[in-house]
């Protein structure tokens, strides 16, 4: 089959159309939130997380999550354009139930983690990081 001119600029600009509108069918926080717990209610404790009051660089915070006994933890930011950062899962020889990176964030904002403990409950923490000079493009 051939395609004329006419027809492969159609097709190239419906595949530019369809690159351009996948920044709206990303997940929000809260929809990642209700899909990692399946809609469980959170707890609170058992969970930390270490992160910098004030990040003079949004493009390289460092943050440190801690949840011991934790199967499973899910980082978020919520005011990025996609706000799932990391998700670690922790094997039975897990040394500890820690993880430590450095994430981009947009703005000032709550940096949210989530823990999946042994016996199916989840527990919930937040921290707030004030970025002065943006890290994804502003």
């Amino acid at each position: 089959m051939t395609y004329t001119r006419r027809e492969t600029l159609v097709l190239g600009a419906g595949g530019l159309a369809l690159l351009a509108a996948s920044p709206a069918l990303a997940v929000t926080a809260d929809e990642a939130v209700a899909a990692f717990t399946g809609g469980a209610e959170m707890g609170e404790g058992g969970l930390e997380i270490s992160a910098p009051e004030i990040a003079e660089n949004g493009n390289v915070v460092p943050i440190e999550v801690s949840a011991p006994g934790a199967e499973e933890i899910l980082v978020l930011a919520p005011g990025n354009p996609a706000p799932p950062v990391c998700r670690a899962k922790f094997g039975p020889n897990a040394g500890s139930q820690r993880l430590s990176t450095r994430i981009r964030l947009a703005k000032t904002q709550d940096v949210l983690a989530v823990a999946r403990m042994p016996d199916g409950s989840f527990v919930q923490a937040t921290r707030t990081v004030k970025v002065t000079i943006g890290g994804c493009g502003g």
